[in-house]
């Protein structure tokens, strides 16, 4: 994207965003609440038009060619829910149905969703007596299962405890590896996102603040860890 501007009103909520997210790898984009890391994945994943600049998604314009755009990408919200009252299964096999329409290509996407998810006999079990760590590895299988070009996650390890955020940090990881799918990750969470992710954009008050490997981010602000680095690169350290 070059110059992603977006106002909501007499509010700018993006200011000039400008990174590119290479193919088959995870990309982070973080910083605090309100920096406007949302508003930006919405762009992309073509929920909102923005009110100038260039957004592309493998090359198709996420306005002009949105429904193009769609066919390739996944996007998975914060607040993302799933029907309660189906089982975990039932709910990969339903959405599964949307995007494949041969048997044989439902039950793989389904075995996959499955596999990725790492819940077992538990998919058996109804979404509503589920955890809310066991949710979010149902709805992050979904998400993945289709095999989309670019998957889009915002916050998800949002809620979660250390052991439930562990799990979806590996389910990620993993099958990024497997796959080689491309993922942008947002997050305020910005030890994670050292873990996770191969680049990362540092973001605040609607702006790119600093951009590159976190290896490279803890070098240029002499940081122990992003979230140095980052009140350093915003000099609110």
């Amino acid at each position: 994207m070059r110059d992603l501007r977006k106002s909501f009103g007499n509010f700018q909520a993006l200011k000039g965003v400008t990174f590119r997210v290479e193919e088959r790898e995870i990309f982070g984009l973080i910083g605090p609440n309100g920096a406007g890391k949302t508003t930006t994945l919405r762009v992309l994943g073509t929920l909102i038009s923005p009110t100038s600049g260039v957004v592309e998604v493998f090359g198709r314009d996420v306005v002009k060619e949105a429904e193009s755009v769609r066919e390739i990408l996944s996007y998975l919200p914060e607040e993302a829910g799933a029907y309660q009252y189906l089982s975990g299964e039932e709910y990969l096999r339903f959405m599964a149905g949307f995007y494949a329409h041969e048997r044989s290509a439902v039950e793989e996407m389904v075995q996959a969703g499955k596999d990725i998810s790492g819940l077992g006999d538990r998919l058996n079990d109804r979404v509503n007596e589920y955890s809310r760590g066991m949710k979010r590895r149902l709805l992050i299988a979904r998400a993945l299962m289709i095999k989309p070009k670019l998957a889009i996650l915002d916050e998800p390890t949002s809620g979660l405890d250390v052991i439930q955020a562990y799990h979806v940090r590996g389910m990620i990881r993993d099958y990024a590896e497997k796959i080689g799918v491309t993922i942008l990750v947002s997050s305020h969470n910005m030890l994670e996102v050292e873990y996770l992710c191969h680049r990362v954009a540092l973001m605040n008050e609607g702006n790119i603040v600093s951009e590159g490997t976190p290896e490279e981010l803890k070098l240029r602000y002499n940081a122990v860890n992003l979230e140095q680095a980052f009140m350093e690169a915003t000099q609110l350290g």
